[in-house]
């Protein structure tokens, strides 16, 4: 019998059901998690479930019984793999679950964001329409898309669909190549060539002592053309302070932010500021949150199970 106790199960949306393994089990969920419940709540868990709830070295050497981590989600930076490791914990992840959500999203941030949807719409609502006279007003700026540059960080399955969406509105798509890399990389720009180029910047990379604090405000300098930013990624890959800077200064003609870090972002914090902005989305980091990507990713999360119940190593990181 294995005892699977999910910390965070309100991650996800009321009627999204978890699966039910074919082997033996007992299953707990909790809503939510703070970091000092951790100890207690999965004292006898077998199998811990976690989307964000950090388990670090403290947590692992406070659960002698416990066997695995499973993700419900790809990114593991919450998730000391290492430590996992020397304890003789197994990790698993998702993968590849939401490769339309994401990209979808994204797109639809920048379709959103070039024909400035929102401002408009809100305008509209305020009675500028009646006020201007007019047929129609022009308040805001709109850019078409076909013919301006792409430019994208990370070339996995997100990045990858989202070139595709980017071709097929007639976009000009690159991939960057690594920051400080002496030469790009086959079918890659250089990474300050891809920043000072690109109408359009979308994000779809990993978070890690790389990409930490990528764009800054060495970057935003570079950026020439004012794009357009998306970040559909992790919140740690953007400045948000240098981020705010570089709107005040017109180096960035837009924003679209679907994560940040912390989450929720503090009341006070540059994120919100920028949130009161016409031209900056902030959503939920809700990209990836349609219904059915999220029974694609329970479907998974319960083939992971079964497969190391089974002794298989079905998306292992450890």
């Amino acid at each position: 019998m294995q005892r699977i106790v999910f910390l965070d199960a309100d991650t996800f949306a009321p009627g999204v059901e978890p699966p039910q393994p074919r082997f033996p089990h007992q299953w707990v969920n909790y809503p939510a998690t703070a970091p000092d419940q951790v100890a207690a709540r999965a004292a006898d868990a077998d199998i811990l479930i976690v989307n964000k709830v950090r388990i670090g070295a403290r947590e692992l050497e406070a659960l002698p019984k416990l066997k695995l981590v499973a993700l419900t989600a790809t990114g593991f930076d919450n998730v000391d793999v290492a430590a996992a490791r020397a304890k003789g914990v197994a990790v698993t992840n998702i993968r590849g679950y939401s490769v339309n959500a994401v990209p979808e999203h994204a797109f639809a941030m920048i379709l959103a964001l070039s024909r400035s949807i929102f401002a408009y719409a809100e305008a509209v609502r305020a009675g500028r329409w009646q006020a201007g006279g007019q047929f129609c007003f022009h308040d805001f700026p709109i850019f078409d898309l076909s013919g301006k540059r792409l430019g994208l960080i990370g070339s996995g399955s997100l990045g990858a669909r989202v070139a595709e969406l980017g071709r097929a509105f007639g976009m000009d798509v690159v991939f960057a190549g690594r920051k400080n890399a002496s030469a790009p990389g086959a079918g890659r720009v250089g990474f300050d060539e891809l920043l000072a180029t690109s109408d359009v910047i979308s994000l779809h990379c990993p978070l890690n002592a790389e990409t930490e604090n990528l764009l800054s405000d060495r970057e935003f300098a570079l950026m020439t053309r004012k794009p357009l930013l998306i970040n559909t990624a992790r919140g740690g890959i953007v400045d948000e302070e240098a981020l705010e800077r570089a709107l005040d200064a017109g180096l960035v003609s837009g924003v679209g932010i679907d994560v940040t870090r912390p989450e929720p972002p503090p009341a006070d914090s540059a994120i919100m500021r920028l949130a009161r902005r016409a031209n900056v989305l902030i959503t939920p980091h809700v990209g990836w949150a349609s219904l059915e990507t999220q029974r694609v990713l329970m479907d998974q999360l319960g083939a992971a199970l079964e497969s190391f119940v089974a002794g298989g190593r079905m998306n292992r990181l450890d």
